[in-house]
């Protein structure tokens, strides 16, 4: 009878140290599920340009950020930023709409004109900024941080993310895009910082709509 209750005893410690160990493991794989979206990215700055270090950039001025294996968080990066300046309203996909990398993602309307950016990875919308319907402009304000723009299931976000850019090849590629901007605007030299400065919040304030629409289109790739 001693037997039989020692090997009952001690089958009884085992069911219950399997059943903890099963809720313990249960707990991350929920986790992943549902991503919570992080703190924003730290600054790094380029010729007066605001450019984290772990982001990853689509030469059109848009920036990518994984969030876990397949989630990615997209926005625009500060030059679109400044260049874009105020607006007046961003239209931006549907969820569990399916957008391409260098495809056409999200409108930017100013007064009356319009320019467009695309998107820096491929797959399906899962999350909107929603917070940007009331406050179209936050993307300008804080490119990073709350203005960001979507969050897209990238099954391929592995071979995406080759084709973007990062480190030095990135610095490299945002200075480029400054002094083209300066060649491109003599007039507003002074406004894009050259020496370690940041660049003015709005670069086109006194650009013409339809001016203003034809430079970001240029430097958008749309």
């Amino acid at each position: 009878m001693t037997v039989i209750l020692l090997i009952a005893t001690f089958a009884i410690f085992i069911a219950i140290d399997y059943f903890q160990k099963g809720r313990a493991v249960s707990k991350p794989v929920e986790a992943q599920e549902q991503p919570v979206l992080p703190a924003r990215p730290m600054p790094s700055f380029v010729s007066g340009f605001n450019l984290p270090d772990n982001c990853r950039y689509h030469p059109g001025h848009t920036w990518a950020l994984q969030e876990s294996p397949s989630l990615v968080r997209v926005g625009l990066d500060d030059f679109a930023a400044r260049l874009t300046g105020k607006i007046d309203s961003i239209t931006l996909p549907k969820r569990g709409q399916w957008i391409r990398q260098g495809q056409t993602f999200a409108t930017i309307l100013r007064e009356g004109n319009k320019t467009e950016l695309v998107s820096p990875i491929e797959g399906e919308v899962r999350m909107l900024n929603d917070s940007l319907v009331v406050d179209s402009s936050m993307p300008c304000q804080d490119p990073y941080g709350k203005g960001w723009l979507m969050a897209v299931f990238s099954p391929d976000a592995v071979t995406n993310f080759r084709n973007l850019l990062g480190g030095d090849v990135a610095r490299r590629w945002m200075a480029e895009a400054a002094a083209r901007l300066r060649a491109r605007m003599p007039a507003m030299a002074g406004a894009v910082a050259q020496d370690g400065g940041l660049a003015v919040h709005d670069l086109t304030a006194e650009l013409p709509g339809q001016k203003w629409s034809e430079i970001t289109r240029e430097f958008f790739l749309s």
